[in-house]
């Protein structure tokens, strides 16, 4: 995931996409409002291990620079805050409005942002969802993509 953020300028536009397993594990910094860390888990992760939220945003979200955008598509379980973001826009009805609300305890809010860029998710479900299925007010929604 390095290579994606490495020597980006500013109007670079990156994108990252992931489809595969997810899943959600204790939080041991206590960062998660939710308890919960999420992660990937990539084709070597029952050797390497998953890759959790905290190393995703330190690895591509935190080193962004001003003028850069991250576009990110993540299809998995307990996908929501996979990236660590400060908030997340949540629709709570069919006409399109939303809730803004704080994903991060005030304790990691100042070790979660960018460095000056824009960072934005598109996630299959919430946090405690499966992909396989996910409701959002009388809305159902499949994953994005089928693997």
């Amino acid at each position: 995931m390095k290579w994606l953020v490495q020597d980006c300028q500013p109007g670079d536009s990156l994108f990252f996409h992931y489809s595969g397993h997810g899943l959600r594990q204790k939080d041991y910094n206590l960062d998660e409002i939710d308890g919960f860390d999420e992660a990937i888990c990539p084709i070597d992760f029952e050797t390497e291990g998953p890759i959790i939220d905290d190393e995703i945003n330190a690895t591509i979200v935190r080193p962004l620079p001003r003028g850069v955008k991250l576009h990110a598509v993540i299809d998995t379980c307990f996908s929501g805050t996979v990236l660590d973001l400060l908030f997340m826009y949540r629709i709570i009805s069919r006409e399109g409005h939303y809730q803004r609300e704080y994903q991060r305890s005030p304790a990691a809010v100042r070790k979660k942002g960018t460095s000056g860029g824009i960072a934005i998710s598109f996630s299959a479900c919430d946090d405690h969802q499966t992909s396989a299925s996910a409701s959002v007010s009388a809305m159902n929604f499949k994953p994005f993509f089928f693997p």
